[in-house]
């Protein structure tokens, strides 16, 4: 049975629109998820997004769109793809979403500003929705000294009107100026949060990444344009846009912590469950597989439904390959996880239409489209499916990691649709629990000795001591069997401390048994894996031999002396405070989370990663011995990790000075300069094996803890080469700047942000995007104004040809580019001198044809002429022309066959004559041009005399007409 809500999903989403509509605005409905007007989205993903041109000042003042002056709106959003892609996330907490509800109110051209946005924000939340007061919290934009900006005093108090001052909190730039780009319409902006839990001052948990202390509305005041040169100037028309999340509002109200658990997804969970006969949903986030599966499907089945309604579809390209993506990821968890059947996921359709076809009509009226578009794609999947569980099963078989091989795990995502996520799902481990490890110690079986695990590329011989297969013991095991086996002694790393396990074989008489995963239970090594061939059997009490795999353990040690270094290095450039909150240490990789309460400039990452690279020159030898844990505590400047368990006797590495040296003195000032840490994990001799460090990414893990990425070795040269290369592309653009459009400058810098290069290389290689934009612009600037004179002085000397030769009207046709503005210009000055014109221009690598018309008269009947004019001009290739003002029209075609404007002009000037009325046309004028405009080719046909035989080309008996007129 299905909880009941006083504010159901739907009463909160139409209580919405309904206040705003009280309050004069128009409701304007969501644009299609799919923006295709807008090259630069793969996908809608804010609710301002269609409203970009009252923002820009391109929209047209006579559109529904530039009549607005107040809207509010529900828009549907789909973020998936791109460097910051958050699909994978979905399924693992209680807020990522692919498809989502923004809930937004705008005001457009000073209609309203601050006072209204926030006091009807205030009465909304706490009037209408009835939110308490003593949880709401408001940020406003504290000022940045650096940039000229003053604090935003006005918002600030307009909400100490609503809330004491200690829950009204500013903010700098990074949470409270909103910029639409490096360029254009921004502003201050506030934002509105509230505390789940109450009773206690959240202040410090604002802005902190705090799942108790969340943002729920944002309220933008775009007053300001940010120039080329990066400065501000005050806009003429002041907006207001806001955005607030329907899927958390609903959450609140709701008094729920987790999105999913609200009436937005329950029933579709209802109706996962009856498709697939999985167990009921129960709202755990991390360990539960069945859970984190419910909320892939649901949220994936919504991203499709929408998508589809809205006029995309799976496909093998950018947009459409994002959907299938999603489609196979959901049909992967369902059938894999929730044991649905094949074809279950457009059975979903159903009821997410029920849910909201009413708010968003296109799901009802499309509902058969999406239904069979998605049943084709689950067939067509379903085609690959089975070959990719075989293709998954032989890969596992004879894995010697738990991490398939990159070509492995390429092959079944982009082939055969296995989401990476779902492959460690279906992959698992063993593992013991305290009823396993306490039956050993019954058995009087000692504790693993792993302390071979120091000693590198040699093999170890040890016993078989025990076999698990993860609910039970067993005496033995054949091929086939995933199991666990306890050796009396290994030197095979356990997975621990943030160091990734050892991978490789154990070889006896019963062939050879891959080891893919090693972990550690109450002291017991349990070796995770199965034997490789298809026959053979291991037993407690066989013999085996230790073989790892030491080329990948070497890259993991590069990486884990590497944390060391970098530990060191935070300490030495950020401060003493800095402690380690956390590692993960892979063969690709390394992961370092950290204390700090500031975001690292660049100058401080490049200075961080510069002294990880001069130990690695130094080529300095790393040592490691085994002290009491006593001593140990002694030694100066000695890292180890807060709340972290250490033996006794504990390992201490030391990187450039013996460990000796500093048991001998342990207070020596000196140590301090040195990275000494507590450490189980293995490591590399000398830091020149490490070759190179770079530092990829940083970033908030949660209040007051920073995470970075990085890597080493090869994968730090690649990283470097990539931006060395694409830092070349940049300077070598800077040459080419007369010729580049902002298009180009705009793909080169989306490949830059989604590259794996340094992140200060970044940092630099975007801001020479940002000059090279600059330039760019500065060139299309001076070529624009240039262009302008050159269709001025054209039209002007045609026009002056023209009046010489007694002719009423001129046409020109130039190559200048697209510049209607130009066009109108040039058009205008021709106009006052009582004549009559039309002009042509076409751009370089461009197919499209632009054109203006206009006559020296200034009525409604020759705006109607004017635009018949044209009009006729155009229609031989098929242009459009729109209505006439001013004595001017204008007119457009994207697809320019090469002859398009000489057909055009032979049009326009029979049109002259037909529509305008203009004098100066003699009968072969007219027999001539319409024989141009019949052919529709541009070329000049020959003539056709009375008894039907073709003649002489009609340019000699145009040529030889005694009343030409014109050229």
């Amino acid at each position: 049975m299905e909880e009941e809500f006083e504010w159901t999903a739907k009463r909160v989403r139409d209580t919405f629109i309904d206040f705003f509509r009280q309050k004069d605005h128009v409701f304007h409905k969501s644009s299609p998820v799919v923006p295709h007007d807008d090259p630069s989205l793969l996908f809608t993903n804010a609710g301002m997004n269609q409203f970009k041109p009252i923002f820009l000042g391109t929209v047209h003042p006579k559109s529904e769109l530039g009549r607005l002056t107040r809207a509010c709106n529900t828009q549907k959003c789909i973020r998936a793809g791109g460097k910051h892609n958050d699909l994978d996330d979905v399924g693992k907490d209680t807020y990522h979403h692919t498809f989502f509800e923004m809930l937004g109110n705008w005001s457009f051209g000073n209609d309203y500003f601050k006072i209204e946005a926030i006091q009807w924000a205030w009465e909304l939340l706490t009037k209408v929705y009835g939110l308490p007061t003593d949880r709401i919290y408001a940020t406003y934009f504290g000022g940045d000294d650096k940039a000229g900006l003053a604090p935003d005093h006005e918002a600030r108090d307009l909400w100490l009107q609503f809330l004491p001052a200690d829950r009204v909190l500013p903010f700098g730039c990074k949470d409270n100026f909103w910029e639409m780009g490096d360029t254009g319409p921004c502003g201050p902006c506030t934002e509105i949060h509230y505390d789940r839990i109450g009773n206690r001052n959240a202040g410090h948990l604002v802005n902190n990444d705090d799942p108790t202390c969340i943002e729920i509305w944002n309220l933008v005041f775009i007053q300001f344009n940010r120039e080329n040169d990066g400065t501000l100037k005050l806009l003429p028309s002041k907006h207001v846009d806001t955005g607030m999340g329907f899927e958390r509002l609903t959450s609140i109200l709701q008094n729920k912590s987790s999105n999913y658990d609200t009436d937005v997804f329950m029933p579709i969970f209802n109706a996962i469950q009856q498709v697939t006969g999985a167990q009921p949903y129960v709202g755990e986030v991390l360990e539960n597989k069945t859970d984190i599966a419910y909320r892939v499907v649901a949220d994936h089945i919504r991203t499709l439904s929408f998508a589809i309604a809205d006029g995309s579809r799976p496909g093998n390209e950018g947009r459409e390959y994002v959907l299938r993506h999603i489609l196979r990821r959901a049909v992967r968890f369902g059938i894999e996880v929730l044991n649905g059947e094949q074809g279950f996921l457009n059975k979903l359709v159903k009821v997410l239409v029920e849910l909201m076809g009413d708010d968003f009509p296109e799901l009802r009226q499309h509902e058969s489209e999406i239904r069979k578009i998605i049943t084709e794609e689950e067939a067509r999947f379903g085609k690959t499916l089975q070959k990719g569980i075989e293709k998954f099963r032989k890969s596992v078989k004879g894995l010697r990691g738990k991490i398939l091989s990159g070509q492995d795990a390429f092959i079944l995502w982009d082939t055969f649709g296995f989401p990476l996520d779902l492959t460690k799902i279906a992959r698992g481990t063993i593992a013991m629990d305290a009823f396993a490890t306490a039956e050993l110690q019954k058995r009087e079986f000692l504790a693993t000795d792993d302390s071979f695990k120091f000693i590198w590329l040699q093999e170890h011989k040890s016993i078989v001591k025990a076999i698990y297969n993860g609910s039970q013991f067993v005496k033995s095991a054949a091929a086939g069997d995933e199991v666990g086996i306890v050796l009396e002694s290994t030197s095979f790393y356990a997975e621990q401390g943030g160091q990734i396990f050892d991978i490789g074989v154990l070889e006896g008489p019963f062939a050879t048994f891959n080891v893919c995963n090693v972990q550690i239970f109450g002291g017991y090594v349990l070796h995770i894996g199965s034997l490789s061939g298809a026959t053979g059997k291991i037993s407690e009490g066989h013999e085996v031999i230790c073989k790892v795999d030491y080329d990948r353990r070497k890259l993991i040690a590069v990486n884990h002396t590497c944390t060391h270094m970098l530990n060191f290095a935070l300490r030495e450039v950020l401060g003493d405070h800095i402690d380690q909150k956390g590692s993960v240490v892979d063969p690709e990789k390394l992961r370092f989370d950290f204390s700090h309460g500031e975001i690292p400039d660049p100058e401080q990452l490049r200075r961080i990663e510069s002294i990880v690279n001069e130990q690695i020159k130094d080529e300095l030898d790393v040592y490691a011995k085994e002290v009491s844990l006593a001593e140990a505590k002694q030694i100066n400047g000695l890292r180890a990790v807060f709340g972290e368990v250490y033996p006794d006797p504990v390992r201490v590495v030391s990187i450039g000075k013996k460990v000796e040296d500093l048991l001998n003195d342990p207070k020596n000032e000196e140590w301090s300069s040195y990275s000494a840490e507590l450490c189980g994990g293995t490591h590399i001799s000398n830091t020149r094996e490490a070759k190179v460090f770079a530092i990829l990414s940083e970033g908030g893990k949660g209040k007051g803890i920073r995470r970075l990425f990085a890597v080493t070795s090869e994968f730090a040269s690649k990283a470097i080469e990539l931006a060395n290369s694409l830092e070349q592309e940049v300077n070598d653009s800077f040459s080419l700047a007369g010729s580049l459009t902002l298009k180009e400058v705009a793909a080169l810098r989306d490949r830059v942000k989604s590259a794996p290069i340094p992140d200060v290389r970044e940092k630099d290689i975007m801001n020479k995007i940002g000059q090279l934009e600059a330039q760019v612009k500065k060139v299309q600037k001076k070529i624009v104004e240039e262009n302008k004179k050159k269709i001025v002085k054209v039209v002007t000397e045609t026009a002056e040809a023209a009046a010489s030769e007694g002719k009423s009207f001129c046409i020109a046709c130039v190559d200048v580019g697209l510049d209607l503005a130009a066009l109108r210009e040039a058009v205008t000055k021709v106009t006052r001198q009582g004549m009559s014109v039309m002009v042509f221009s076409t751009a370089r690598n461009s197919d499209k044809v632009v054109a203006c018309a206009g006559l020296p008269q200034k009525s409604a009947e020759s705006n109607r002429l004017v635009s018949e004019w044209l009009s006729n001009a155009l229609e031989p290739i098929r242009g459009k022309c729109g209505a006439g003002k001013e004595g001017l029209a204008t007119g457009q075609h994207r697809e320019n066959n090469g002859c398009g404007n000489k057909i055009c002009i032979n049009k326009a000037k029979l049109a002259a004559g037909n529509v305008l009325k203009l004098e100066h046309f003699c009968p072969a004028d007219m027999r001539i041009l319409n024989a141009i405009c019949v052919n529709n080719t541009g070329r000049l046909p020959k003539l056709v005399t009375e008894d039907g035989n073709r003649s002489k080309p009609l340019s000699l008996a145009y040529k030889n007409s005694k009343e030409d007129k014109f050229h």
